[in-house]
């Protein structure tokens, strides 16, 4: 097994990151490895790794942004590279030095753009799923409203199941990134868009077997999910970023214009930091004081 494959598998078992981050990782240090090859003219040894200056790092970064990376991408890459060459560094196969001194691409400030109440409120509903057949009206209602009325991610809602509904649960256990685990207040609108959808989908739902079914009775895919947003933003009217996941953004930034506490709001998002929710939420500066001055005891 190579170094850079035990490194990978350390990522996803010590570390545990999310399959798509260690997918990600895995394709930048490839093509950091291809990189090489030609800037080297010739494989990359372990021997030239251990010797990397900051300007191969930067010829790569460089390299990635005339073939149309952006800065985000960049940004991961060059994290990613790190995170291998300290991984060597333990193993005395090379330094880490140089990564450290090359500077991260300045990420772009992009605010999420949540639905309107009404509009998140319309959205959600079946009578508004653009679809014929009223099981997948009432199916996509109710995954729409997951999202919406808990905050869930689009793949955390499709890999529920029937158990997580049975009996009368007034919360979710969500397993989120990371494996990291957080209990979501179930709303009474999200079990009755459930029980609606379970009440007309045609086939069996076993308990430990997914909730959400696509046409032909598989797991349903987010895909088909976003396709048919896509329709609905069309038919209503809605911006492109009326996607999916802006209900996410919609359920956490209505529940702090409403005085939800950002902390809380952290927590129902599985946000690891909170800065990723004052982002998530649009909230400035001002509105961190606001919070502060009304909740802090000194203040």
């Amino acid at each position: 097994m190579s170094e850079r494959q035990r490194w990978l598998d350390s990522l996803a078992q010590e570390r545990r990151l999310s399959g798509k981050t260690v997918e990600a990782y895995e394709r930048d240090s490839r093509q950091f490895l291809t990189f090489l090859t030609g800037h080297l003219a010739g494989p990359a040894k372990l021997s030239d790794i251990h010797a990397l200056r900051p300007g191969d790092l930067r010829g790569f970064l460089a390299a990635r942004r005339r073939d149309g990376a952006g800065a985000r991408t960049l940004g991961r890459g060059l994290a990613g590279l790190r995170s291998f060459l300290r991984h060597l560094e333990k193993k005395g196969l090379a330094n880490a030095a140089g990564a450290s001194a090359v500077r991260s691409p300045k990420q772009p400030k992009s605010l999420p753009k949540p639905l309107t109440d009404r509009d998140a409120l319309n959205v959600v509903t079946s009578e508004a799923q653009l679809n014929d057949e009223p099981w997948i009206a009432t199916r996509n209602a109710a995954v729409l409203t997951l999202l919406y009325g808990c905050g869930l991610r689009i793949s955390e809602a499709l890999d529920l199941t029937p158990a997580d509904f049975e009996g009368t649960p007034t919360a979710l256990r969500i397993n989120g990134k990371g494996g990291k685990t957080r209990i979501v207040p179930l709303i009474g609108p999200a079990i009755e868009a459930v029980n609606a959808y379970r009440s007309l989908c045609p086939y069996h739902l076993a308990a430990d077997g997914p909730l959400f079914r696509g046409a032909r009775g598989g797991k349903l895919q987010a895909a088909i999910i976003q396709r048919d947003m896509q329709k609905l933003r069309g038919a209503l009217g809605l911006p492109d970023t009326a996607t999916p996941h802006a209900l996410r953004h919609s359920f956490a930034t209505h529940l702090l214009a409403g005085g939800g506490d950002l902390r809380t709001i952290q927590e129902l998002l599985g946000h690891a930091s909170l800065s990723t929710t004052q982002v998530y939420t649009g909230v400035d500066s001002a509105r961190l004081l606001e919070i502060y001055d009304r909740a802090h005891p000194r203040a």
